[in-house]
């Protein structure tokens, strides 16, 4: 059994839950956030190892008492999001923009600071960004503005936070319940365009970023770095 505890926010789909699963199958004790009590009851009937806590991570107060009830937390994985973002400019809400920012970044930000004084000293933060930070992807800059916000904490809180690690990873297209809003049809359309044009030649698993995930918070000669974690997307264009 590790001696480790790990605090995933955003733990009950997708990338959050596959890393959840991941460390929790390595010993660790795991520990995951999520706003819906009816995902939280979905985990733990088929993850029992996964401590659930029902909290919003941008409500800096519930996520402290969490903190405060696991207490010393050796791994924090910030994978907290939202499905809004997207579209051109010209059309895009800006209120709906607005709630992007508040999912993600504001999220990242409220978490960290509610979490930081339960930290041990060789602790490590892992946030989640994602490949629109970097990427010229017409119809994208609502994503990259939340993403490329995310990331660009990384650096700065590495030499703040030392001997604290922070990283961050930046997944490309994963297949995650982030793409739940799209018809099946028209999804499994767009991933069979996309893995076409992608160098790995296919849409990343959860389980293929999470094992980057897990990386980022163990590895104890990691810091101040966001690991891009996309199938090359980066390196090519995807319409």
């Amino acid at each position: 059994m590790s001696p480790h505890t790990a605090l995933v926010v955003g733990g009950t789909s997708g990338i959050g839950l596959a890393t959840a699963r991941l460390l929790a199958a390595r010993g660790v004790a795991v520990h995951i956030v999520g706003r819906g009590k009816e995902r939280l009851d979905a985990v733990a009937a088929t993850d029992p190892a996964l401590v659930g806590h029902q909290a919003d991570a941008v409500d800096g107060d519930a996520i402290r008492a969490v903190a405060e009830g696991i207490g010393k937390i050796d791994w924090l994985v910030l994978a907290a999001s939202g499905g809004e973002g997207a579209g051109p400019l010209a059309e895009l809400n800006l209120t709906v923009l607005r709630r992007a920012f508040d999912a993600k970044l504001w999220a990242h930000l409220a978490t960290l600071q509610a979490v930081l004084p339960h930290l041990t000293p060789n602790g490590s933060v892992t946030l989640l960004g994602a490949v629109s930070a970097r990427t010229g992807m017409p119809g994208t800059a609502g994503l990259a503005a939340v993403n490329g916000a995310v990331e660009a904490l990384v650096r700065p809180l590495a030499v703040e936070l030392a001997p604290i690690r922070v990283n961050a990873v930046s997944p490309g297209l994963v297949d995650t319940p982030w793409w739940d809003g799209l018809p099946e049809e028209a999804r499994q359309g767009y991933f069979a365009q996309a893995a076409a044009a992608l160098p790995v030649r296919h849409v990343a698993t959860a389980e293929e970023v999470a094992e980057v995930v897990a990386l980022a918070a163990t590895n104890g000669n990691l810091t101040g770095t966001v690991l891009e974690a996309d199938g090359g997307a980066r390196l090519v264009t995807l319409g």
